[in-house]
């Protein structure tokens, strides 16, 4: 593993330089870390930045950047060319875009179960877009997001859905289209193979005090759990940078779990 120290928007990265094929794959397998920045889009991407910076600052070097297309309805992706050329300069850099929903946001009056509307409307704050979406609307939002970021120059060979909410029929239309993989927040599927590897992210909740304290108490104890684990994975998302005692202790935790495992991307880990 090589790093090179690289400058770009007014911070320091580094560029991982990976083995290739299956090469590649053993040598991330051995003993890894993921780190996700999840709900990239041009509303979020000055946070992005940041989260960026610091962690290149504690020797992560690459990410899997989430990436919302119309971020809930706030703007097309494909409109704003300074953001897209931003993602290029990242892809180019060793980190991965992964296409993440298409606009982040459960359709209002989806209706469902008192379960479902639970999950999708309260535990998520309504972003459980692709949890109780039918087959050929997850097809088409799947397909045409991949094609918004494609057409841009950018490689998407993963799908994660918002809040990883991701139901049966979104699941098939994913497979169906050809993506590689996706995520749940205890492991990661390989679409194409089945293959599941067992790996539950850390993550935060920070809409309220209490929903800070448990996350740190919950993720210190969780990052001592998954030690021995092949993987282990971090999930940020951009208020999480909005609260100084979730920043400092996730960057520490990236910080310490690097030291020992090669840093990924997901799509080194399924081989894609």
């Amino acid at each position: 593993w090589l790093f090179r120290i690289v400058g770009c928007h007014g911070f320091v990265r580094m560029n991982l330089y990976h083995a290739r094929g299956k090469d590649q794959m053993n040598i991330a397998r051995e003993r890894a870390l993921a780190v996700s920045v999840h709900d990239v889009s041009p509303w979020t991407c000055q946070r992005v930045k940041l989260i960026l910076r610091d962690l290149a600052a504690e020797g992560i070097g690459v990410t899997s950047l989430l990436v919302v297309p119309d971020h809930h309805h706030r703007g097309r992706v494909e409109e704003d060319t300074e953001f897209l050329d931003w993602l290029q300069q990242l892809q180019s850099a060793g980190h991965e875009v992964v296409l993440h929903g298409f606009f982040h946001v459960r359709d209002r009056g989806s209706g469902g179960s008192w379960w479902q509307r639970m999950v999708t409307e309260h535990y998520t704050a309504g972003e459980g877009e692709f949890y109780d979406i039918d087959y050929e609307e997850a097809y088409r939002r799947l397909e045409q997001g991949r094609k918004i970021l494609v057409d841009a120059g950018l490689k998407i060979p993963g799908f994660i859905a918002p809040a990883w909410l991701l139901g049966s029929e979104a699941e098939r239309a994913a497979r169906d289209l050809g993506f590689a993989y996706t995520t749940r927040l205890r492991g990661v599927l390989a679409l194409q193979t089945g293959e599941w590897t067992a790996s539950q992210s850390l993550v935060y909740s920070v809409r309220s005090f209490w929903r800070r304290t448990v996350s740190l108490g919950w993720n210190a104890w969780l990052a001592s759990r998954l030690r021995s684990n092949a993987m282990v994975r971090i999930g940020l998302h951009p208020p999480d940078w909005d609260h100084e005692k979730i920043r400092r202790q996730s960057l520490d935790l990236a910080k310490a779990a690097a030291v020992e495992r090669s840093v990924i991307r997901y799509r080194d880990w399924v081989g894609a």
